[in-house]
């Protein structure tokens, strides 16, 4: 009995210096805060900032010659035609998106399934030129719609095949979707970009050609254009940022440059793409594409040039991080991994 009550009095002893130890240790670190996928708070300051300039602008301008028609569609006429069109196909596209998000039915899509859902998207925009260029015989050429959707094809994909690279190094962004791979960028992203891009391109001519109609011709006009071109294309790219933020396949090191700096890199591609695209088969406006769908591509292809030395000049001067291009011509990547670059 006297064993026991020396090894009852020793457990004792011993709770009680474990008890004092625990008081005395630091408390365990807090699990760590979940990442803020929403923008940072500075948004704020560069929306009011672009608000108050575009509303000095407006205050600034002429009212239009006497007759004028100010107008967010084109006159009556085939491009009218198309705009509208896409308008509304816009709404099929997003609504689609928009479910598969919500739902998060992407946690069960294989590669193949981003790409019958992209390339099912994308699809209905391409036929429909297609087949209105042979139910009336005329040349594809001659198509308002047909050169709008060749003018994207070109610029949209130089912008996936070669722009994404700067997002992966200058933004450290990275796409995880189990893919098919062209250069190290999904093909699904290849083909949404084109929906994308449709209606984006349509809903930036909206408010050009209000700004070119509404207001008198002059330098205050045209600084007002310039400006909203300014603005649209740093809206555009901070709305598709704000948009995909939950899509978890799509990530950035540093989403908080990623909303301020990315958005205004991104954004450097339709500082171009918006003026010369609106100016397809604008009336009243120097034609920048000439003739036929050769016309067409070449402007393409010069707008793509430009954004590419303003996206290389922007990284060696705000960035100066270093181009690393990895891609393979055809890769397959599964859930959760990056591409070879």
């Amino acid at each position: 009995s006297a064993s026991l009550r020396i090894a009852g009095r020793n457990a004792l002893a011993q709770h009680m210096l474990n008890a004092i130890a625990s008081l005395l240790s630091s408390p365990p670190p807090p699990p760590p805060q979940p990442v803020s996928k929403l923008p940072p708070f500075e948004q704020l300051y560069i929306f009011a900032a672009l608000i108050a300039g575009l509303l000095l602008l407006l205050a600034a301008q002429r009212p239009p010659p006497k007759g004028t028609v100010a107008r967010w569609l084109p006159a009556p006429g085939e491009k009218r035609v198309y705009e509208t069109w896409v308008l509304w196909y816009s709404i099929v596209w997003m609504g689609a998106f928009g479910v598969i998000i919500a739902l998060e039915l992407y946690e069960e899509f294989t590669a193949a399934t981003y790409f019958l859902v992209c390339g099912g998207l994308a699809a209905p925009l391409v036929l429909r030129e297609l087949a209105r260029g042979g139910a009336d015989g005329r040349p594809l050429g001659e198509r308002h719609g047909a050169r709008a959707q060749l003018w994207i094809a070109i610029f949209g994909f130089i912008g996936n095949y070669w722009y994404t690279h700067y997002f992966y190094c200058v933004l450290r962004a990275r796409y995880t979707v189990p893919a098919w791979r062209l250069n190290d960028v999904p093909i699904c992203m290849y083909l949404a970009t084109h929906f994308y891009f449709s209606s984006y391109h349509v809903f930036a001519n909206l408010a050009l050609r209000r700004v070119a109609t509404g207001f008198a011709p002059g330098n205050l006009r045209t600084a007002l254009f310039a400006y909203v071109v300014c603005a649209l294309s740093y809206a555009t790219a901070f709305m598709e940022t704000l948009t995909i933020s939950h899509f978890p396949y799509y990530d950035f090191e540093d989403r908080h440059m990623a909303y301020t700096l990315g958005s205004a890199f991104y954004g450097i591609y339709f500082l171009v793409s918006f003026p010369v695209y609106y100016a397809l088969d604008e009336p009243g406006n120097t034609p920048l594409e000439g003739t036929g769908l050769r016309g067409v591509a070449l402007s393409s292809l010069g707008a793509g040039m430009l954004v590419l030395l303003l996206l290389d000049l922007t990284r060696l001067a705000a960035a100066g991080a270093p181009l690393t291009i990895g891609g393979k011509l055809w890769e397959v990547t599964p859930k959760g991994l990056a591409g070879s670059a």
